[in-house]
């Protein structure tokens, strides 16, 4: 008995050559049988906040290196959106086919653009000819118009001047010549060319393949809480984005028509170039608060350049002003409501950061944008506090 116990003791103290086993990682099991998603969500591993900051990074890296990519497709999106429910208005009320109308639906806006732009095309010539020259003229016609404040600061500018010319010599000007280089512009017209070519024929392909091709998206997703979500959130973007784009669109056109009348009826400005100020008031229009600004600024250069009198000057802006403010703060508000209703500061902070990353595109797209979200946030549990705060 004793030597069968030494014999198991002596077992024990080897070694054993067998690799012992590694504890897995924890893996977060899949979704239960009845369970939400946000109880699934609260069993995830989150991250941490450098990872969440290096994800954002990223992600704002991604977005300016492909906006050539992008800006096409957001583009097409943004105007297939909004002539989607025409399209299906069409085809439930007229029994046409979503291919043919969306060859009307895209053709009459094509048809509308170039209208505009052969009336537009050449008082813009004329005025991008004409600039240079008037621009040179303004100064003097400043001093001219200010003339009464310059006469009371006479004293003042002489004692500066006479501190000024005792200095000694005057610095040496170094005039730099940029000569233009046609190759430059001719390379990047068919780029220019290329990309609205993208818009327009993404378009056409949104409106006719894009509600099929949601449908099988919507079918590949897990469960049907997932699918119904998701279908509400893609149906409430399109009847509110259109309905919001449509509103804009033509509360920006009769701001324009108004502008452009008063311009023509009262100031006394040509019928063509009341049009071009009215169309680029209104385009202006769709950027809230820079547009404006720019527009203001725009207004007073015109009329600095076309009037002497400085009321005269001064009264294109003036009129631009009232528009948008009476457009703005009553309007606006009035028609739309607290549904499209986003706060200022955000809508700030968005202009900036699109318009950083894709331009003037960034400009028209970032209030669309900011609407998509809202609408996502406000639809997904959970979130609704979010589309809470961006109001």
């Amino acid at each position: 008995m004793h030597e069968v116990s030494d014999i198991a003791c002596k077992a024990d103290a080897v070694p054993s050559t067998e690799p012992t086993p590694v504890a897995a990682s924890p893996l977060p099991s899949p979704m239960q049988p009845g369970e939400t998603d946000s109880q699934a969500d609260e069993r995830r591993p989150r991250a941490s906040s450098a990872q969440r900051m290096l994800a954002t990074l990223a992600l704002l890296f991604a977005l300016w290196a492909t906006r050539d990519v992008l800006i096409p497709l957001l583009l097409a999106m943004f105007f297939a959106l909004i002539g989607n429910p025409i399209i299906r208005s069409l085809k439930r009320r007229l029994h046409v086919p979503r291919f043919i109308g969306g060859l009307a639906v895209l053709g009459f806006g094509l048809a509308a653009v170039g209208l505009l732009g052969i009336q537009l095309i050449e008082p813009a010539t004329a005025w991008v000819h004409k600039a240079p020259t008037e621009l040179r003229q303004l100064a003097p016609k400043l001093r001219t118009l200010l003339k009464p404040m310059q006469e009371a600061n006479t004293a003042a500018q002489s004692i500066a001047q006479a501190a000024t010319s005792s200095g000694g010599s005057k610095p040496v000007q170094v005039i730099q010549t940029q000569v233009s280089d046609p190759w430059s512009a001719f390379l990047t017209t068919p780029r220019w060319i290329a990309s609205v070519l993208a818009v327009v024929l993404l378009t056409y392909f949104f409106m006719v393949y894009g509600e099929s091709f949601q449908k099988k998206a919507i079918a590949m997703l897990p469960t049907r809480h997932q699918k119904r979500v998701t279908a509400e959130i893609l149906m409430a973007i399109e009847v509110e984005v259109s309905r919001y784009v449509l509103t804009i669109t033509v509360i920006n056109c009769i701001v324009g028509a108004l502008l452009a009348g008063i311009l023509f009826g009262f100031i006394g400005l040509p019928l063509q170039q009341a049009l071009l100020w009215g169309t680029l008031a209104a385009i202006l229009n769709f950027a809230p608060y820079i547009g404006p600004m720019i527009g203001v600024g725009v207004m007073l250069l015109m009329g600095f350049v076309t009037f002497n009198s400085l009321f005269a000057s001064l009264l294109p802006a003036m009129v631009y002003l009232g528009l948008h403010v009476m457009e703005g703060e009553i309007i606006t508000p009035i028609i739309l409501g607290r549904r499209m209703a986003i706060s200022p500061l955000v809508l700030i902070l968005a202009l900036m950061v699109c318009s950083w990353l894709w331009g003037i595109a960034g400009l028209l797209l970032a209030v669309p944008m900011m609407v998509c979200v809202k609408i996502v946030l406000s639809k997904i549990d959970g979130l609704s506090g979010w589309a809470t705060l961006l109001e």
